[in-house]
């Protein structure tokens, strides 16, 4: 059986239904597999047409280890057999995907929260930093206390924002 890699930060896109099909074809036992894919927005603020693009930027080994560190969180939270994250980072355009989490489990609630926790744990933990190109100019994104409150729901408190 080949080991999946768990985490994954690229430049390049990702094909979803390959990434689900080698996730799915090393556990016979999986009877629920729950994906998010996140895309580049192109507003502010709910402001259409504000978003030119968005650059994406990490800290090599650093990013790694933390995302792992939340997997392992999930399965110690879900009975899970198995999660993959990948995230881009770089310049993104609007609608280019940008983040994907796959959890694979034998019954749909498991997979759901655990993808779900793992979003929630992405967006207010990993150590990512997002600058948007805007018709006023370039702005590093602030983490938004939307994000920290969903973090809460698990019992994990955040001061990001």
């Amino acid at each position: 059986m080949k080991k999946i890699t768990r985490v994954t930060i690229q430049t390049a896109d990702f094909n979803v239904a390959d990434e689900i099909a080698a996730l799915r074809a090393q556990d016979p036992r999986v009877g629920a597999v729950c994906s998010f894919i996140g895309t580049v927005r192109d507003h502010t603020q709910g402001e259409p047409g504000k978003i030119s693009s968005m650059e994406l930027e990490h800290y090599p080994g650093m990013t790694e280890a933390s995302i792992e560190v939340m997997i392992d969180e999930a399965f110690k939270r879900f009975d899970i057999y198995a999660a993959r994250v990948i995230h881009r980072v770089g310049l993104l355009q609007p609608l280019d995907q940008i983040v994907l989490v796959v959890v694979t489990s034998a019954h749909r609630g498991e997979s759901f929260q655990a993808c779900e926790f793992l979003m929630d744990y992405l967006k207010t933990q990993a150590p990512f930093w997002k600058k948007e190109q805007t018709p006023e100019g370039a702005k590093w994104v602030d983490a938004r206390v939307s994000d920290d409150a969903a973090l809460a729901k698990w019992g994990i408190t955040a001061c990001n924002s």
